[in-house]
């Protein structure tokens, strides 16, 4: 399988935070991890995707300075994560895939045990506990038992862990997994919350809508090998051929009309419609062109009612299955 990866426009401006370079780890005759790099910018929410053995839990394990790999670097800024474990685990928060279990613990007293752990002053516990129980919005919970708390605050009170000494970065392995939908709406307006804080966060799922709502950049990882890396829309675009574009009409009787002036222009391809003046298909040019048609589909009268490129979600979906699909065959 040949990698590819893509520019990031949003790691153009500054050094990258992480960089990955040649990365493989092998358990035995296994390969989790095949010939990995990837450079993460600053900043940004990062999204590995990749079904259940691509290896994104050894990849977070490695950066967490958890694992060690069997071959390859990994950098976060100036240091080597093998060679300095103690500086990376002060920079990097970890959330696993699992939570653990705490029966005797409160909320309050669980983040006070891991305050503990990374060295922090039991005259600072108190004040940090309080703050990030308000962060994931959990501090009516404060004195409630670990084990009493619902999945969704469960998630939230590891990930306020995570955060217990203000990592720069941080890595979260499935986080949605087994939420329901109102927790994953929390989960991803937390994550944007802490991006806006200046957080550069990595986060792993085969959830693939999730991600494609909450990214700016993603990975996409199969049998431990990265098949394409990359800007969120670039990915989408080069695998899947282009962006999706919904044209509504305000008269139904227009529609045929619109279609053939739609067939006349070179990035406008795949043309469908159905009966309720909805026009879908797929665009292959740059932003700039949209405005340009939208502009001159309004200027010749075509009625209009809503012109927009598909939610990103269904497409990068489309995108990982075929590229997965195709990855399986090869």
């Amino acid at each position: 399988m040949q990698n590819m990866v893509l520019p990031s426009t949003t790691s153009e401006a500054t050094e990258p935070l992480i960089k990955i370079q040649n990365v493989s780890k092998r358990y035995h005759n296994t390969h989790a991890l095949q010939d990995i790099s990837l450079e993460i910018p600053r900043g940004t929410i990062y999204g590995l995707i990749g079904p259940n053995g691509a290896g994104k839990t050894t990849l977070l394990r490695i950066l967490a300075a958890l694992l060690t790999p069997t071959s390859g670097q990994v950098w976060i800024e100036e240091q080597e994560v093998t060679r300095a474990p103690s500086i990376i685990q002060r920079k990097v928060g970890y959330m696993p895939d699992f939570f653990g279990v705490y029966p005797d613990l409160t909320s309050a007293e669980y983040l006070e045990f891991y305050a503990g752990i990374h060295g922090i002053s039991r005259q600072k516990r108190n004040g940090i506990v309080a703050d990030l129980l308000e962060l994931v919005e959990l501090s009516s919970k404060r004195d409630a038992m670990v084990e009493t708390l619902s999945r969704g605050m469960k998630q939230r009170l590891c990930l306020a862990r995570a955060l217990v000494h203000d990592p720069e970065i941080l890595l979260l392995d499935e986080p949605a997994s087994g939420l329901d939908p109102r927790a994953r709406v929390e989960l991803r307006e937390l994550v944007r919350t802490l991006q806006g804080l200046g957080k550069t966060i990595l986060i792993s799922s085969h959830i693939l809508l999730e991600l494609a709502e909450m990214c700016t950049d993603i990975a996409i990882l199969q049998n431990g090998q990265l098949v394409i890396a990359g800007d969120v829309e670039k990915v989408t675009h080069q695998l899947g051929g282009g962006r999706q574009i919904d044209i509504r009409l305000l008269d139904k009787a227009r529609v045929t009309d619109t279609i053939a002036h739609l067939e006349k222009i070179a990035d406008i391809h795949n043309i469908t419609t159905n009966e309720d003046r909805l026009i879908q298909a797929e665009f292959t040019g740059d932003d700039e062109a949209l405005h340009h048609i939208l502009a001159a589909l309004i200027n010749q009268g075509y009625p209009i009612v809503s012109f927009a490129p598909r939610s990103g979600g269904g497409r990068l979906e489309e995108v990982f299955l075929n590229i997965t699909e195709r990855s399986n065959q090869s």
